[in-house]
């Protein structure tokens, strides 16, 4: 099992918000994408960060938006969609929506309209 399983989205949620800040990105503007991702409106996913849930109890009570097969392209070298692990997959579609976000490209694009 990968150590990000058992890690707190908590404990990354920081880095994405500030990954996207150093590109003139908002927090708000993350938590869309989670949300697009995820279904979790803003106050679930706070409490998700205030109880310190797993990457895995994260994604395990999620509802992926079903275009998620369109996110596609590599996040440190590996290509999203041929993550073999589900649980993975998901953790990499997150990443690579953030890295979409912070490289500037419009929410249009980012959340597949």
């Amino acid at each position: 099992m990968h150590r990000i399983f058992t890690t707190s989205v908590a404990s990354v949620y920081p880095h994405y918000v500030a990954k996207a800040e150093r590109k003139g990105r908002t927090q708000a503007e993350v938590d869309q994408v989670i949300e697009w991702l995820t279904g979790f409106d803003a106050a679930t996913l706070r409490r998700h960060l205030d109880e310190g849930t797993t990457f895995a109890e994260f994604f395990g009570a999620a509802s992926l938006n079903p275009r998620v097969d369109q996110i596609t392209g590599s996040v440190c070298g590996v290509r999203v969609q041929e993550v073999e692990d589900p649980l993975m997959r998901q953790i990499r579609y997150l990443d690579k929506l953030v890295d979409e976000l912070a490289r500037g490209r419009p929410m249009d694009k980012v959340l597949r309209s």
